[in-house]
């Protein structure tokens, strides 16, 4: 298509990523701008009709549409645009789909994990997270003869999975809590896709600095982990 593209994004937000991910593998050029969600501009609320990121600004000629909803950016840019990242046979398609709808249901675990209040809820959210990699463990072991989540084609399904598996490059700074014990397939998975250009170019150089800020401002378990860790860590260094 010949429209001018725009994400509307935040630093931080995987599903942003999503749709910036998958411009970049489909190579459209699109322009990308960060609004602060703790102090949203007038401009954002005005298109914005959950309040969330991503958008997609959409311009042709002198007219605008805008879509929200990452799945629904993500379906649009399939139909719209070249270099499919969905299979063409309607059946893996639709697994796929529902691999991508888990990997949502992942996300709002990390955000329990992140957010537990105090050590049981933490470790009960690190037992879940890793149940539901267990799944995927299953899932990759069944069908996977290659690097992606399908074998040797990247697909959309790999683009959802990337912003997931970057949480961890954080939480492994901070503490071992094993969510991905036992599982070779999918650590395999997560670091084929720590390699891919358009996963690593999704955020910005200081993602990781970004993330532990809002991690230790949560005032959760792990923050209380990470402020600890701030203390202990210089006089590791001096003894």
């Amino acid at each position: 298509m010949t429209a001018r593209l725009t994400l509307v994004s935040h630093h931080l937000c995987p599903y942003v990523q999503r749709a910036a991910i998958a411009l970049a593998e489909k190579g459209v050029a699109f322009e990308r701008v960060n609004v602060d969600l703790a102090d949203k501009p007038d401009w954002f609320r005005a298109i914005s009709p959950l309040g969330k990121v991503p958008l997609l600004r959409v311009r042709h000629g002198h007219s605008e549409e805008v879509i929200f909803e990452s799945a629904v950016i993500l379906e649009f840019l399939e139909e719209t645009e070249a270099n499919p990242l969905h299979p063409a046979d309607p059946l893996p398609r639709a697994r796929h789909r529902a691999w991508i709808e888990f990997g949502s249901a992942i996300l709002n675990a990390i955000g329990r994990f992140y957010s537990a209040a105090d050590e049981a809820a933490f470790l009960h959210e690190s037992r879940g997270l890793s149940e539901m990699f267990a799944r995927v463990e299953a899932e990759l072991a069944a069908r996977q003869n290659g690097p992606w989540f399908a074998g040797g084609r990247f697909l959309l399904v790999d683009a959802v999975y990337g912003p997931i598996f970057r949480y961890f490059d954080t939480f492994d700074r901070i503490g071992d809590f094993g969510i991905f014990d036992g599982k070779p397939l999918v650590r395999a998975w997560r670091q084929a896709l720590s390699k891919r250009q358009s996963i690593a170019e999704a955020v910005g150089a200081d993602y990781p600095q970004r993330l532990l800020a809002f991690l230790r401002a949560k005032r959760s378990y792990l923050s209380e982990v990470i402020r600890l860790q701030a203390i202990a860590t210089p006089q590791a260094r001096s003894a």
